[in-house]
Parts: C-alpha cells; structure tokens; sequence
C-alpha cells in the first residue's frame, strides 16, 4: 500500500534540507509543470518519494548521491511544488510522466529508486521500459493488490492517510516511525502544516480510489524485472511490514534485501546513513552505466 512520506524530523531535518545545494528547476510534461531537485554529475539516478511526499523527502540522500551521481529528485505530478491536475492519478499516471520527463532531459538511462508509492511506480517503469533502467532500488515499497497482501481495508481506514486533524496526523506518524519518542504535539503540528500547504489531497485521494480499484497492482508481473535489483526495508515499518519486503525478495530473481533495525517506513529519513551505506554499495557494484 503506497503512504505518506513528508519531512519528519522538523528541527535537524529542515536545517539539513535547506544547506544541501541541489538546484531547483521545473519542467513542463504534457503541458503540465514538474518540479526536481538535481545534482551532482555522473550516472543518472532518479528519485521517487511516495505519497503525500515531495523531493524533499530525499534530503539527507542527496548529498552522499552527489557526490558520485547526477541525481534528480521529482516532484511527482500532484504532489509537491508539481501541478496538480483535477485527474483520477493512478500509477500508470507517474509511469507516463516519469518516461517524459527522461525524454525530456534525454536521460537514456538511469537507476531508479522508489520509495512506497516512488517503489511502486519505480517497478511498474522498469517492466514498462526495462531499456531505461540500469537498477532497481525499492524502499519500503507499495505495489502488490490486497489480494496477495491477504487483507482488504475499508475506504475509510485508507483516507486515515490523509489526515484532516491533528490527532489523525499522529496516527499516520505513528505508522510511519519507529522512534515513537519523535512523535510530539509540535511535530505532528508541523507535519499537518506542510501537508495543507502543499494542497495534495485531492490527489491523494484518487490514488487511495485506484488503489481500491485495483488498477496497476505488480501482482504477478515482477519475474519481468531483470535488472540489478535491492530491496531496503524498515523492520519496524507498520504500512508496509516486512513479509512485503520478502515477498518482492522472492518475486524479482537475484535481487537483495537489506533490512535496517530500529527504522520505520521511510528509511532515507530516519536511519540515513545506513541507508546511504546500502545505496552507495549497491550503486557502485560493477558500475552503473552513464545517462546522457
């Protein structure tokens, strides 16, 4: 199931957020502007936050990229600094607009690295265009139907993701963190802020719609994947639990699984230098092929 992944550690987090150099640039795609974060030079590496998140999210995973990469953070349409058109979104959505927009910035090839909704929709564009995608990074990835997940929640337990009160935004931060010491009166304040400013819930709704229809779910289709693929997971993730992670491990031939003790839904955030660790490793094991 894709989920929330906004900035979480408000103090530390935002001052990180705010030093790290990447550039903001927008792009138009099918008439409609797209927002990212680019840096560094090198390989091509594309970062997809999940939902009700935003290129931010990547904030203390850019810098180590950079270094070695020319990494581009998106905006996904409908969230973020992105338009968002009055559209019903489904993951097919980000896949054509992910596919135009290395069209646009002539990225040949790239890996792709997705977190919840960013996963799903990072696995539905290498099946879609597997020409264009160098490896697979999934991190605490959406994607499988309730079916295969073996339960069906109600459409009002999925709106519980887009949170209209206060004591529903700690509810989703509880989901989304292991350290449950964070989850104070002033952050949850500060998470439901940025949550309104960024106007995303509408989308987000149609997406907890498309979800419930059904569409674009990877039940079945994953042995598609050839590409280098690793799996990160949160050990402590309570929106998308670790029998997920082992059942991609076991769909997707050859690929690896790094689990992160003491971490939760969004890895990059709360334990990010492990997870740099693990990228950066992955990453640079017999190369990665050059973008442009």
């Amino acid at each position: 199931m894709n989920r929330f992944v906004l900035p979480l550690f408000l103090a530390a987090l935002c001052a990180a957020l705010q030093a790290q150099p990447a550039i903001d640039k927008q792009i138009d795609v099918f008439g409609q502007k797209i927002h990212y974060l680019e840096e560094g030079s090198g390989p091509a590496v594309i970062l997809l936050h999940g939902l009700g998140g935003d290129a931010t999210n990547w904030g203390q995973n850019l810098p180590a990229l950079a270094a070695k990469y020319h990494v581009f953070a998106i905006d996904q349409i409908g969230f973020g600094k992105s338009d968002k058109p009055m559209i019903n979104y489904r993951v097919q959505t980000l896949v054509e607009f992910l596919d135009a927009f290395c069209r646009k910035l002539e990225i040949s090839k790239a890996s792709v690295v997705g977190n919840s909704l960013g996963g799903w929709t990072a696995m539905a564009f290498t099946l879609a265009h597997p020409e264009k995608v160098s490896r697979l990074v999934l991190v605490d990835s959406a994607g499988y139907s309730f079916d295969r997940q073996g339960r069906k929640p109600s459409r009002d337990e999925m709106l519980a993701l887009n949170p209209s009160t206060l004591q529903q935004t700690k509810l989703v931060l509880n989901m989304i963190l292991a350290n449950k010491q964070m989850i104070t009166d002033g952050l949850a304040q500060s998470f439901f802020t940025e949550h309104l400013k960024k106007n995303d819930g509408y989308t987000i709704n149609a997406f907890i719609d498309s979800i419930l229809r059904g569409e674009d779910a990877v039940d079945g289709k994953l042995g598609g994947i050839k590409v280098p693929t690793l799996i990160v997971w949160g050990r402590e993730d309570l929106l998308t639990p670790l029998n997920t992670a082992n059942m991609l491990a076991q769909d997707i031939a050859g690929s690896e699984l790094v689990v992160l003790d003491h971490c939760g839904h969004v890895p990059m955030l709360e334990c990010a230098q492990p997870f740099n660790a693990a990228l950066l490793k992955f990453l640079a094991a017999d190369g990665v092929q050059s973008s442009k």
